[in-house]
């Protein structure tokens, strides 16, 4: 429990982690210990080390493909008495534990999304949040309930103590009160994206939020209080056992406790990004950072650390850089600033900070009451008072940055500028600036590879590179424009928000499978020293185009219709036919399209060559359900099907229908029809396709290495010899032109595909001397996955 008036120490700190670590939560047994899950994929069992301060690792547990971000601990039972531990990662699955085993005793799926936040409850009940908007309650390994009514990702949840009372907290900035599984109330006041939930009794629980508040609330709706004190976002909140004290952390690189309603202590931390906390039994706090490290701060002094490791703590803190922009020390001008002479006046209150200038430096102190004196805790980077020529920084504003970008939203509209700092968490920043410039959420995916790519995923502590799904990309697709392409130097990732613009010159990214996630993506951490895993091929399934608009791809094709033929003008029942197969195929919907709706469809795609792009975008998305792309590709319709897609293709066509129908014969994969009729006429398409090497776009080579990659994985599946002596052909032709390293990476996966299991495929690439030809890509720095796919490929041959 906390007592009044202590304060808190550094007990001790605990490496192992090998990234972020993401979740904390207090352990059952052993007594006094704790679990920590890390970007590093692992979950580690921490017991506390005998008669020493420190702790050591029991279990480290493995089980997600892909970083773990949130804990918890199912209470014990008959079975399991020493109880379970449940994780969630960004591979969308739970992973359930017990104490004696280092691998899951079962996996939870259902979510679509990364799962971020777990809460457990009497009787083995588990509550899980996800950023496919959902919470699920799950009951041992079944799911029995999804709630739903968010409207952006699910941060975090809660159990109440009262029997059926769940909290859950999102991005859409409200949190829900749900009672067997219908919600009851909704919560609004925070400004921002809620991170934490904390229960304080059976009618209290609390909320931080990116906002930088607590709030305090009864469960029947009434916000009792407001806290402030975080200068940035807040992304953990814990409270002490049998009391209303309770501790925070966040983004401005601190751990703070809270006690009788105020802020009694701040602890600073050498970490960016402080993402996670738990509260002991004993009232030892534990908080987990961005640098990897677990640390844990006791007021009892038989257990606070020894002066030396204290003082290495401190020198630690001192050395690390702070960023004006995401601290609480406002604007800075060096030349304004005492020296060191200020520090010999006592500061007024806990946590007050003050900065001095001394060598030319900034330095930034803490007042810490009980130790009454100053503690360095950072030098402060990118004050005002230099030059860019001085600091070999960018100036933007009065305040220097390691970069700033010039965003383009659209052809004509006006260019936003980007700050950033490497000592900046990428997803903050993309969050804030849409924010500020009132753009759309789905783009965060999009903006945060933008900043990797363009930064090498620099950032304060371990240097991490951008580790994403490689097949999944963000934002709205625009005809002509969308590509998915990830390339180096990467430019503006928008386009043209709000306007359908075919042809337009854009670097907008086109989810080639799933849905755009509504706050962060798939993107992980990956220590650059971390063992390399093959995630990229031989691929299973094919690459499909998906994302559009539906509502302006509609409001093109009635546009357009006023200028079609008398004899190829679309009627209004023709156009609600049109709008009812959109609605049918783009979500899911158990109707199927209706024969009247695919001659509608096949009337619009044989409209003049200048306006026929909105209705090959509705083929393009129409093709993936099964009974249009049945309907098309059968084996009466499918040689008049591909030979109009097919005369798209033509050299001097136009760039928005070559691409298109590049997509459309992408997306013919997704079925049994499809596949039969791309299969059959591969030799015809292929050849085709390949005259668009030359003067293509990037989308469209995008385009061409996606068609060549899911043909590789039905060649694959076939082992068809002939085949993939085609595709390598391809693929030996295309990789010569093409630049761009979106392209350049769906042809190296194509490759790995094709080659892989097979000696004789081997062979013919190394005869065809693809070795030779893909070598230099084995040295790209970003996007990562290029070399490292690269050389993966390269080990196989």
């Amino acid at each position: 429990m906390a007592s009044a008036g202590g304060t808190y120490r550094l007990r001790c700190s605990v490496g192992g982690h090998e990234l972020d670590v993401r979740g904390l939560s207090q352990g059952l047994f052993p007594p006094g210990g704790f679990v920590s899950v890390s970007r590093d994929r692992t979950a580690r069992l921490w017991a506390p080390d005998g008669p020493n301060r420190g702790f050591t690792e029991m279990h480290c547990m493995s089980g997600h493909s892909n970083f773990v971000s949130c804990v918890c601990i199912i209470p014990s039972n008959d079975i399991y008495p020493h109880g379970l531990i449940a994780t969630g990662g960004n591979d969308h699955n739970i992973c359930i534990f017990t104490l004696d085993d280092t691998a899951p005793l079962y996996v939870l799926k259902g979510h679509k999304n990364t799962v971020c936040s777990l809460s457990s409850g009497k009787f083995g009940t588990l509550l899980s949040g996800s950023w496919d908007t959902t919470a699920k309650v799950w009951l041992n390994d079944k799911c029995m309930m999804t709630l739903q009514g968010h409207t952006a990702a699910v941060w975090a949840v809660k159990i109440l103590p009262e029997q059926g009372l769940m909290l859950t907290g999102s991005a859409d900035k409200t949190i829900k009160l749900w009672k067997a599984g219908r919600c009851e109330r909704t919560f609004t006041g925070h400004e921002d994206c809620v991170r934490g939930l904390a229960i304080l009794s059976d009618t209290e629980f609390l909320s931080c939020a990116n906002d930088a508040s607590i709030r305090r609330w009864q469960i029947s709706g009434e916000c009792l209080q407001i806290y402030y004190g975080h200068t940035n976002y807040i992304y953990s909140i814990s409270v002490f056992p049998h009391c209303k004290d309770f501790v925070t952390t966040g983004e401005d690189r601190s751990l703070r406790i809270w006690k009788r309603g105020e802020c009694a202590q701040i602890i600073r931390l050498p970490a960016q990004s402080v993402w996670s906390c738990c509260v002991l039994d004993n009232g030892d706090i534990v908080v987990g950072a961005s640098d990897g490290i677990i640390r844990v701060f006791t007021e009892s002094l038989e257990r606070t650390a020894s002066a030396e490791e204290i003082q290495a703590f401190e020198n630690e803190l001192s050395q690390a850089t702070i960023d004006p922009k995401t601290s609480d020390l406002g604007d800075i001008n060096a030349d304004d600033l005492p020296g060191r002479e200020h520090l010999k006046e006592p500061g007024t209150r806990e946590g007050q900070t003050r900065l001095i200038r001394d060598n030319g430096k900034v330095e930034a102190y803490q007042w810490s009451v009980s130790e009454g004196r100053w503690i360095k805790i950072g030098e402060v980077v990118g004050s005002s008072g230099a030059t860019q020529q001085t600091s070999g920084r960018v100036l933007f504003e009065g305040k220097e940055y390691d970069y700033v970008f010039t965003i383009d939203v659209n052809e004509n509209g006006p260019s936003y500028k980007l700050p950033y700092n490497i000592s900046d968490d990428p997803w903050l920043t993309a969050y804030n600036f849409l924010q500020k410039n009132d753009l759309n959420a789905m783009f965060l995916d999009q903006v945060v590879k933008f900043i990797i790519d363009n930064t090498k995923g620099q950032t304060l502590g371990n240097t991490d590179t951008g580790f994403s799904d490689p097949f999944t990309g963000s934002g709205r697709y625009v005809p002509g424009s969308s590509s998915g392409s990830n390339a180096v130097p990467a430019p503006d990732p928008f386009t043209g928000a709000g306007r359908y613009v075919p042809g337009s010159a854009s670097n907008m990214v086109a989810p080639l499978s799933g849905v755009v996630d509504p706050f962060t993506g798939r993107g992980a951490y990956q220590a650059t020293d971390a063992k390399a895993e093959n995630i990229y091929f031989p691929k299973k399934e094919a690459v499909t185009f998906d994302q559009a608009n539906p509502t302006q791809i509609l409001g093109k094709l009635k546009e357009l219709n006023g200028s079609a033929p008398e004899e190829q003008k679309l009627t209004e029942d023709d156009l609600i036919l049109l709008e009812k197969l959109l609605f049918v195929t783009c979500n899911t919907s158990l109707e199927t399209p209706t024969a009247q709706q695919l001659q509608t469809l096949w009337k619009a795609i044989n409209w003049p060559e200048d306006i026929v792009f909105p209705a090959l975008d509705i083929l393009r998305l129409s093709i993936r359900h099964p009974s249009v792309n049945e309907n098309f590709c059968s084996e009466k319709d499918s040689i008049r099907f591909s030979s109009h897609l097919l005369k798209f293709l033509s050299r001097n066509g136009k760039q928005a229908n070559q691409l298109l129908a590049l997509r459309t014969l992408c997306n013919c994969f997704v079925s049994q029809g499809g596949q039969r009729l791309m299969m059959s006429q591969r030799d015809t398409i292929m050849s085709h396709a390949i005259e668009l090497k030359l003067g293509g776009s990037k989308n469209i080579h995008i385009a061409l290495a996606t068609l060549t990659l899911n043909y590789a994985v039905w060649l694959h599946k076939v082992n068809n010899i002939e085949g993939k002596a085609q595709c390598l052909s391809v693929i030996s032709t295309v990789i010569e032109v093409v630049q761009d390293l979106e392209a350049i990476f769906r042809l190296l996966v194509a490759l790995g595909t094709l080659i892989s299991d097979d000696t004789n495929a081997v062979q013919l690439a190394k005869s065809l001397g693809v070795d030779s030809q893909i070598k230099k890509y084995a040295s790209v720095s970003e996007p990562a996955k290029v070399s490292e796919c690269c050389r993966f490929v390269l080990n196989l041959l």
